[in-house]
């Protein structure tokens, strides 16, 4: 079964750009564009993973955080922000959100997190080489 990732950025070029290096990474993609749409979509499809803007008008990356956590607390998020403020950052941390990336990010560094994350042994099984 295909591990399932949401991209949730206002920025369409960087969803377009996750889209495709995950999509041919082999996930099941989906992509939002505000908090509103993220949420329906993880009630719907529960993603795996959920790659996630800091600052989206609306709802701001830390309040979808919270709601994600309280629709389904096993759900792995990497935050992503273009800002270096670090008590939004500790904040996600503590709201559980595993790691973050600086934008402009390096995509192969974001690529082996995600890969890392969705195919540890401890989660899924796979074949090595496969």
């Amino acid at each position: 079964m295909k591990k399932k990732l949401l991209i949730v950025d206002d920025q369409n070029g960087i969803r377009i750009l996750l889209m495709e290096v995950f999509s041919s990474e082999g996930y099941e993609t989906y992509q939002a564009s505000n908090g509103k749409l993220a949420l329906e979509i993880v009630r719907n499809a529960s993603p795996d993973l959920v790659l996630l803007d800091m600052k989206i008008p609306g709802m701001d990356g830390l309040d979808i955080l919270k709601h994600i956590k309280s629709i389904d607390s096993s759900i792995k998020v990497i935050m992503m922000t273009a800002y270096g403020e670090l008590d939004m950052i500790k904040e996600a941390t503590d709201l559980g959100a595993i790691m973050h990336f600086t934008k402009p990010f390096d995509i192969d560094e974001l690529r082996q997190a995600v890969n890392q994350q969705l195919r540890s042994p401890n989660n899924s099984s796979f074949a090595v080489g496969s």
